[in-house]
């Protein structure tokens, strides 16, 4: 059972302050604000960006690039509209709708008991079921006939694909199809910035599995998601997995996790892992009449196979490493905001940083950071005092920082600069790559 969410004066405020360092720092910020913005919908600036691409990285790194048994497509975002009605999105992707009849918002049935709608004595219309996928119109014609819908996942893509990837590689079960998308789901409430979207970016994996085996891979696939996030950074403390009960379980699913993290609004889900079953396949193969079975040579038998699923949102996932990694605390009486991203993911991993703005010690400080691009995610910067440059570096996330000074010329060094630690560490220039890689690796493996 989910633990209450802390008190209102205590969240708001620290959402507040995340959604304001986003927009500062440029990691995010509403879409189309100078028009008013629209809910559901946000935009990602320059080291925003960068973080997702960072996050996508290692999720892709680790789901299929060190595996043999998965491999990874991707396919459209509009697919024909019989996929829904097979899957059963047409009929059952569905949220109960209400209306506040005072003030005509509306919300979710299930988000009403406690609003301060309900507080203010508003009474709500019976609920009705709202489907959350857009529609959308394929070809000049806009009826009936030519309707089709923006996809609210991207797991479909990869169940009437299984034939093809089947039939194209050497893959037999178990072994998996992994993608990363967009999706677009016509939320009633979304919230929480970046936390639940209308439009937003998925990490799925499908791993096909022979029958008897399904929930042996339900608890592989639980453990290794659970080290995944560690291994990115998030506080293992911040961290549970919480089985679905009976009523909360899809008809067709025979067990199911969440991987929940403890956010500012209390403790919420970050990853579903789910045991489908063969419903996916069977549906497909059934609507369809294309045969997605597979045949076993060794074994001598024909099944649908069972299928295991870790779905995850990059959008979320961002909130979490930026909640995770936010820091305040008094240096030397100053107060501190840091960003403690690990250096897997942080957007810069080193700043390269000229104590000022004369000469040799920008050409010099330049030259350095052409040399260190290839190898880290670098950044150059001369504006402002060094004090605040250290600042903005430790709001971003950076690990290191790399001071070029008056000094530099005579003993051709520089201060190398730790984000967390705060030391302060004199490295030959030539030096300086070597000095770099230990310490992110060390950095990592923390």
């Amino acid at each position: 059972m989910a633990t209450a969410p802390l008190p209102e004066r205590e969240r708001a405020p620290m959402m507040e302050k995340l959604v304001s360092l986003a927009k500062r720092r440029g990691f995010f910020f509403q879409s189309s604000e100078i028009y008013g913005g629209l809910q559901g919908f946000w935009d990602f600036g320059p080291l925003g960006v960068t973080l997702r691409n960072n996050i996508k990285r290692a999720w892709w790194r680790a789901i299929v690039e060190l595996r043999d048994d998965v491999v990874g497509i991707e396919t459209s975002l509009i697919m024909n509209p019989r996929t829904w009605v097979a899957s059963g999105h047409v009929k059952n992707f569905t949220d109960p709708l209400v209306e506040c009849k005072k003030c005509h918002q509306r919300f979710r049935a299930d988000q009403v008991k406690g609003n301060r709608h309900e507080e203010d004595g508003g009474e709500f219309t019976e609920p009705r079921q709202f489907n959350l996928m857009f529609k959308t119109f394929v070809g000049p014609a806009e009826d009936s006939s030519a309707q089709a819908y923006l996809r609210p996942e991207t797991a479909q893509g990869m169940f009437v694909d299984f034939a093809n990837v089947l039939s194209s590689t050497r893959m037999r079960p178990p072994f998996g199809i992994a993608q990363v998308g967009k999706a677009f789901r016509n939320e009633i409430t979304p919230g929480n910035s970046i936390f639940r979207l209308r439009e937003f970016e998925l990490m799925e994996l499908e791993y096909f599995v022979p029958p008897a085996e399904e929930m042996k891979w339900l608890e592989y696939w639980k453990d290794e998601r659970m080290r995944w996030h560690q291994g990115i950074g998030i506080r293992p403390d911040k961290l549970r997995l919480r089985p679905h009960g009976k009523d909360e379980l899809a008809h067709y699913a025979l067990g199911a996790f969440d991987v929940e993290y403890e956010f500012p609004f209390g403790w919420s889900e970050l990853e579903g892992i789910a045991a489908r079953g063969e419903y996916d396949l069977r549906a497909h193969q059934e609507a369809s009449g294309r045969d997605l079975s597979y045949f076993d040579d060794i074994k001598r038998e024909r099944y649908i196979p069972h299928v295991v699923e870790p779905a995850l949102g990059v959008d979320r996932s961002m909130l979490t490493v930026l909640i995770d990694a936010y820091h305040e605390e008094e240096v030397r009486g100053e107060q501190r905001v840091v960003l403690r991203f690990h250096p897997s993911i942080a957007p810069i991993q080193v700043a390269i940083l000229p104590l000022s703005r004369k000469e040799p010690l920008m050409a010099t400080a330049q030259r350095v950071e052409h040399e260190l691009r290839p190898h880290f995610r670098t950044e150059y910067d001369d504006t402002q005092s060094i004090g605040k440059r250290y600042r903005r570096q430790d709001e971003i996330g950076t690990p290191y920082a790399i001071t070029i000074d008056f000094e530099t010329a005579n003993d051709q060094a520089a201060t190398l600069r730790a984000r967390d630690a705060m030391t302060q560490d004199r490295i030959p220039l030539g030096h300086l790559r070597e000095a770099l890689r230990e310490r992110l690796h060390a950095d990592k493996e923390a």
